[in-house]
């Protein structure tokens, strides 16, 4: 069913593909073969998400943070057809929680937008960053950048606010196209990623805590 429905996706809309590859040969293809290798051999998800020993912290930060982009975009991709201007006027997490789109270009202040036009401008704006080489390099010898973790932090937040709203406003439609286990497995995945390596403030977890508690033991 899953892979029914992200075949749908591919054809439907190029907003929803995978965006960016890691080239083979790299140090970071070899990193990304690693972490996906571990994902497979049904190692406990905790685990999984440990940096390997000898290798560098910002390097397999920067591969799960394009790993989780490409997923997470493919998820929101399969339900947009249901996250519509109508269906949700506003970007939220449940009558509690707004988000606001702010980018420092055409959106200076946060700004109320539409949980489509979030996405859409949050995808595009992710995408630019991580094809950008002063932010990821991909060039071997080239350093990270100082503020490269802070980027990152900034970047899963922000990915996490789409579990938010997906978990929250469009969970029939997950249950629906039969897509639960791997959203589920895709966001306990992501969530032991940033609590390993403290990427994103505990604040900003509140709106799915209970559901957290559930399935992430």
């Amino acid at each position: 069913m899953m892979a029914l429905c992200l075949k749908q996706v591919f054809n439907k809309d190029k907003t929803f593909r995978p965006r960016k590859k890691f080239e083979p040969g790299t140090q970071r293809f070899e990193l990304y073969k690693k972490a996906q290798a571990s994902l497979k051999s049904g190692l406990d998800l905790k685990s999984v998400v440990q940096l390997p020993p000898g290798e560098s912290i910002n390097d397999w930060i920067a591969v799960h943070v394009v790993d989780f982009f490409n997923r997470i975009n493919l998820i929101y991709g399969t339900m947009s057809e249901y996250c519509t201007e109508k269906s949700c006027p506003i970007m939220s997490g449940g009558l509690k929680y707004e988000y606001r789109w702010q980018d420092d270009s055409k959106y200076k202040k946060p700004t109320k937008v539409s949980a489509p036009q979030y996405m859409c401008m949050l995808m595009d704006w992710i995408e630019m960053l991580i094809n950008n080489e002063d932010i990821f390099p991909t060039r071997i010898g080239v350093p990270f950048p100082k503020q490269f973790q802070q980027v990152c932090t900034k970047i899963l937040t922000r990915l996490f606010r789409v579990f938010v709203h997906v978990y929250i406003h469009h969970f029939d439609s997950i249950i629906n196209m039969g897509a639960e286990a791997h959203v589920n497995t895709c966001y306990k995945h992501f969530y032991y990623f940033i609590r390993e390596f403290s990427l994103v403030d505990h604040r900003e977890l509140e709106p799915l805590k209970e559901m957290t508690e559930r399935i992430c033991h």
